[in-house]
C-alpha cells in the first residue's frame, strides 16, 4: 500500500515510536500517584515528553498540556476565551474542530479571508474583521483540505497589536513547519500527537500562553484537599490519568523530528506535493495548488470523488475523499458540492509514492474513457 493520508494520521511511523509504547506499557504505572519505581518512571516519561515539546515549540515544559487529540485541545482553548454570544474571527479554511465548538457555545463568527493561496486577501480581510473588536480569533496554520499555509505570524502580530487573544490550530503544521508559542504570543496552540508529530492516536498537545479554563475536573495527583482544580499548569487542565504509553510514543516521535529537522521534513513534503500537483494537472485533473502550500494537495478527478478514491484504494493508493470535516474550507474554494480527493504526504515523502499515485490515476482515467 502507498500511504498518502498523513493529513488524517501518520500510519507510517518510525520504529522507535512503537517500541516506546510497548516499553511504557510494561514498565510505567500512574505518574504522581506513588513513590515506587514504576510510578516514578511514568513521571519521568511524562516530564521528558513535556521537556522535548517545550524545546521544539519554544515554551516552558509546564506550558505543555497533554490532551487526547487536537480537537480536545481546541475545545479547552475556545471555552477558555469565548462565552455564549461572543463575536469571534476565524479564517475561511477552518476545520469542524473549530466551528463546532463555537456553534455549540452560541458564538457569532466572522469569516475572514476565503481566497486560496492568497496571503494579501487573507491578511486584508483579517485586519478588517479585527477592527470590529471581536472577543477572540481562531485560525488554522495550514488548511487540512488544500495545504494552504496561512500567514499566521502576520495574523498573530495583528492580534497582538490590537490586544485580541487568539488560538492557533496547528493540526497540519506541527512537525513539518516551525511553531513557536513565544514568537507567536498565542493564548493557545493546539496540535495532535498522531499526525506530523508521529505519535500514537489518542495523544495531543495544548501549548498554553495562559492558565485556561478546565474542560474536565478530577484527580491530578496533587493538591488533593482542594475541590477546585489547581490554579497552575499543567495540572489545571489535566484531570485524571494521562495516556502514559501514548506519551512515551509521542516523546519518541518528537525526538525523531528533532533529529531529522522540522525544516527538512517540511521541504521534503512540499517538494513531493508540488511534483504531484504538476503531474496531476498534466493528466487533466483540476488541481488546487499555489504558493504557500504545504505537503497536501486536493484535486478533482473525472466523476465522483468518493468513487475515485475507492477505486484508487483498490489499486493500492490510500488517500481520502469528501469534505474532510471542513465544509467551510470547501465553501471558500467552491467545492462544497463535490468535495475533493486529498493527497497528503508525510515525513517519508518520496518520488516513488508520487509515481505510483500518478500511474494509478492514469489507469483509472483510461479505464473510464
Amino acid at each position: 500500500m502507498t500511504y498518502l493520508d498523513f493529513g488524517a494520521t501518520s500510519l507510517r511511523k518510525p520504529r522507535q515510536v512503537g517500541e516506546a509504547v510497548r516499553w511504557a506499557m510494561e514498565h510505567c504505572a500512574n505518574p504522581g500517584r506513588g513513590g515506587y519505581g514504576a510510578a516514578m518512571e511514568a513521571a519521568r516519561v511524562v516530564f521528558d515528553c513535556r521537556e522535548r515539546a517545550g524545546k521544539l515549540f519554544d515554551c516552558e515544559p509546564e506550558q505543555v498540556v497533554f490532551t487526547a487529540n487536537c480537537t480536545h485541545g481546541l475545545n479547552i482553548a475556545i471555552r477558555s476565551l469565548v462565552q455564549p454570544g461572543d463575536r469571534v474571527v476565524i479564517s475561511g479554511f477552518e476545520h469542524n474542530a473549530v466551528t463546532r465548538p463555537l456553534h455549540a457555545l452560541g458564538a457569532e463568527w466572522m469569516v475572514a479571508g476565503r481566497k486560496l493561496f492568497d496571503w494579501e486577501d487573507t491578511l486584508s480581510r483579517f485586519e478588517d474583521a479585527l477592527k470590529q473588536r471581536p472577543k477572540a480569533a481562531v485560525f488554522t496554520h495550514v488548511s487540512n483540505v488544500f495545504g494552504y499555509i496561512l500567514p499566521v505570524e502576520q495574523m498573530a502580530a495583528l492580534c497582538r497589536d490590537r490586544g485580541i487573544p487568539f488560538i492557533v490550530d496547528a493540526a497540519q503544521s506541527a512537525g513539518s513547519i516551525p511553531v513557536s508559542l513565544k514568537k507567536l504570543g498565542a493564548e493557545f496552540i493546539a496540535m495532535p500527537g498522531h499526525k506530523g508529530l508521529l505519535g500514537p492516536q489518542g495523544t495531543g498537545l495544548l501549548l498554553c500562553g495562559r492558565e485556561g479554563t478546565p474542560l474536565l475536573a478530577g484527580g491530578t495527583g496533587s493538591d488533593s484537599r482542594l475541590q477546585d482544580m489547581p490554579e497552575y499548569l499543567p495540572e489545571r487542565l489535566e484531570a485524571g490519568t494521562v495516556n502514559v504509553p501514548g506519551i512515551a510514543g509521542l516523546s519518541a516521535g518528537l525526538d525523531f523530528i528533532k533529529r531529522a529537522g522540522i525544516e527538512n521534513i517540511g521541504l521534503r513534503e512540499h517538494r513531493e506535493a508540488a511534483r504531484c500537483a504538476g503531474d496531476l494537472r498534466k493528466l487533466g485533473c483540476k488541481v488546487f495548488s499555489g504558493p504557500h502550500q504545504a505537503g497536501t494537495v486536493s484535486f478533482l478527478p473525472e466523476g465522483d470523488c468518493e468513487e475515485a478514491s475507492e477505486a484508487l484504494g483498490r489499486r493500492g493508493i490510500a488517500l481520502r475523499a469528501g469534505l474532510h470535516c471542513a465544509p467551510l474550507a470547501h465553501e471558500s474554494a467552491g467545492t462544497l458540492e463535490t468535495g475533493t480527493v486529498r493527497v497528503s504526504f508525510g515525513w517519508n515523502a518520496n518520488a516513488q509514492q508520487t509515481r505510483k499515485l500518478l500511474t494509478a490515476v492514469s489507469k483509472q482515467m483510461g479505464q473510464k474513457s
